[in-house]
């Protein structure tokens, strides 16, 4: 079978596929919302836990009005801003639900907002204000708007990128070939750092068979340490190397990267990120 009909074969593949989508009634929106509620919930038992609250219960989330959702609890919480981030954060990605988001965390009495974030496809390019200041223990209710929805009436943009994807897809099958091959050589590309090995490419460590993911920030925080080892590190070249083509840099985010890292290296004593006061950060490695 000659390249021509092989496009043309996954070409009309792709656009049948679209068309069935389009042309089949689904209720895509009840199925979001029941996900997006089991999510908050999750989210809502895990802020108890860290508030050191096993006993409250999380109220029913209520949807204000389509994707917009609020989270209330049975009694007063205190809530810590770092921990919210990285609590909806998981419980919304392990519930594949949308990554673009609005959060605001609203005192019951005064209905003034006492805390509030945007994610943006997910916290590299996320808006994240105050990290680490507590809010004290208070009614609260948080409502969760997600700013990036699929339209449904939009149906045409469908065929239009059926049409795309038929005239790419070959050069994307061989492309992904590529990716293959070279997805197999960086797993010979490490570097080691005490009993971890270090995989920049991959965004992860491994230690005795068991892998530890990192996030995009992390590991560029890292892979500077490791070229660097026992070496200080000033917080001008820490934050201009990670961020300076990245947007917005909150000045507490420097700080709540080295302490993730520190988290996932704590497995090996002989490995320890140090602060320097007043100047930076030391990747000590103890041979």
């Amino acid at each position: 079978m000659n390249r021509k009909i092989i496009f043309i074969t996954l070409g009309f593949i792709i656009l049948a596929f679209s068309l069935k989508t389009i042309l089949t009634p689904k209720n895509d929106y009840k199925a979001f919302q029941e996900t997006t509620r089991v999510a908050l919930r999750d989210v809502g038992h895990k802020l108890l836990l860290a508030s050191q609250d096993s006993t409250s219960v999380v109220l029913p989330i209520q949807a204000l009005e389509t994707f917009k959702f609020r989270l209330t609890f049975q009694n007063d919480i205190t809530i810590q801003p770092d921990s919210l981030v990285s609590i909806v954060e998981n419980s919304l990605q392990k519930a594949n639900v949308s990554d673009a988001y609005l959060v605001e965390v609203t005192a019951c009495e005064t209905n003034d907002v006492s805390y509030s974030y945007e994610m943006f496809k997910g916290n590299e390019k996320g808006i994240i204000p105050c990290l680490g200041r507590n809010l004290p223990k208070n009614c609260y209710y948080i409502d969760v708007r997600f700013t990036h929805k699929h339209s449904k009436d939009s149906k045409i943009l469908y065929y239009v990128l059926a049409i795309i994807g038929g005239v790419l897809i070959f050069p994307g099958i061989i492309k992904n070939v590529i990716n293959q091959n070279q997805s197999i050589a960086s797993e010979e590309n490490f570097k080691t750092i005490g009993s971890f090995k270090f995989y920049p490419n991959q965004n992860k460590l491994v230690m005795h068979a068991e892998e530890i993911n990192l996030s995009k920030k992390e590991c560029e925080l890292l892979e500077l340490f490791v070229t660097k080892p026992n070496q200080i590190i000033k917080r001008d070249e820490l934050t201009k190397t990670v961020w300076e083509d990245h947007g917005v840099f909150v000045g507490r985010s420097l700080d709540t990267y080295i302490s993730k890292l520190r988290k996932k290296l704590k497995k090996d004593s002989s490995i320890k990120i140090s602060n320097v006061h007043g100047v930076g950060y030391k990747l000590e490695v103890v041979s």
